[in-house]
């Protein structure tokens, strides 16, 4: 009897596993860049989600008034951005996208500041970018990445980056901010990745 008891145990517990990846996994699937989107960046360069070259991508979603998760993201990105150059695959294999979720306040001249502060250069491989509202939402909605305006013109969030592979799939999600966002995890995630 206690056999029974413990392979019936081992079971459920292997369904429940079983169960929690797939529901990872089937929604990670569902994750695409939404066709017809286009955004900007800064400098007014147009940026189609559907003429993308194959490259594992880091994409974050923030918004430059952001007191903390979001500006602590992009410093740590900074520094992946600086180790994947030096393995001479940050542009050519690797590209990073951040996409403001607030643009009527992130104008092009706040975005500049923002890439001029944190070392984002559109040529290097590093796009920021700006979408009207509707685009943006619907980009955001296509990742799951939840937003709104607290009413104060700060803006609550999900607090999740996500790395695609060369197909555009998510294959894996980071935690935002100094704590969440480990700078060694998700360099050694893209470098097993190219």
């Amino acid at each position: 009897m206690k056999i029974v008891y413990i392979l019936l145990c081992c079971l459920v517990c292997t369904g429940a596993f079983l169960g929690v990846y797939s529901f990872f996994d089937y929604k990670q699937s569902k994750m695409n860049f939404p066709e017809n989107i286009v955004m900007k960046t800064p400098s007014g360069v147009p940026f189609s989600f559907n003429t993308m070259k194959p490259k594992v991508r880091l994409l974050e979603f923030m918004y430059t008034r952001c007191p903390d998760i979001c500006p602590s993201t992009t410093f740590q990105m900074q520094k992946v951005k600086d180790r994947l150059i030096k393995e001479k695959a940050f542009g050519n294999k690797v590209e990073f996208l951040t996409v403001t979720i607030d643009p009527d306040r992130d104008t092009d001249e706040v975005l500049k500041h923002y890439a001029m502060t944190f070392d984002i250069k559109e040529t290097e491989g590093w796009k920021l970018l700006r979408g009207n509202k509707s685009g943006t939402k619907k980009l955001a909605e296509e990742f799951n990445f939840t937003f709104r305006d607290s009413g104060t013109g700060m803006l609550t969030h999900t607090s999740t980056v996500y790395l695609l592979n060369e197909e555009n799939k998510v294959i894996e999600e980071f935690g935002m901010g100094a704590k969440s966002f480990s700078q060694d995890w998700v360099f050694e995630r893209i470098m097993d990745e190219i």
